[in-house]
């Protein structure tokens, strides 16, 4: 399975976000640059994320972006599927309907890795990441 390069960013950008010390909104300028994309492409983004109820867009010269729900709450399967949804990856194309046994197998499995990326927090990450920083800095 694959996931687009659009999850890829949004995952980096929640990643900064939850990672954020102040409660100071973020600038889609700021996070475009720490991920070297466009801000125009990564304003979509953070729309579908706006969208999911994951952060809120806070308007005005100073404004940008914070997060709406608690860091220690946003999973990886959250941030997944705010951009690419929650459609199944495989489809009988056979009319076996529930009975098709393919479909069981590749549904079980989707199931066990939702739940996994549920249970994966991006706090944790950003927490690794943190621990990783200060390591580097001290060696």
């Amino acid at each position: 399975m694959k996931y687009s390069q659009a999850t890829d960013y949004a995952l980096h950008a929640m990643l900064l976000l939850v990672s954020e010390e102040s409660d100071r909104p973020t600038s889609v300028q700021s996070l475009a640059e720490k991920l070297r994309v466009s801000p125009t492409y990564l304003s979509k983004l953070l729309a579908k994320l706006v969208k999911a109820g994951l952060i809120r867009s806070m308007p005005g010269a100073n404004g940008g972006y914070r997060l709406k729900r608690g860091r220690d709450e946003i999973s990886f399967l959250d941030v997944i599927q705010a951009i690419e949804g929650n459609a199944s990856m495989f489809e009988c194309s056979f009319e076996h309907g529930s009975e098709c046994l393919i479909q069981q197998v590749v549904s079980e499995a989707e199931r066990q890795m939702e739940g996994y990326l549920e249970n994966r927090k991006l706090a944790e990450l950003a927490a690794e990441l943190k621990s990783r920083q200060t390591a580097r800095r001290h060696d």
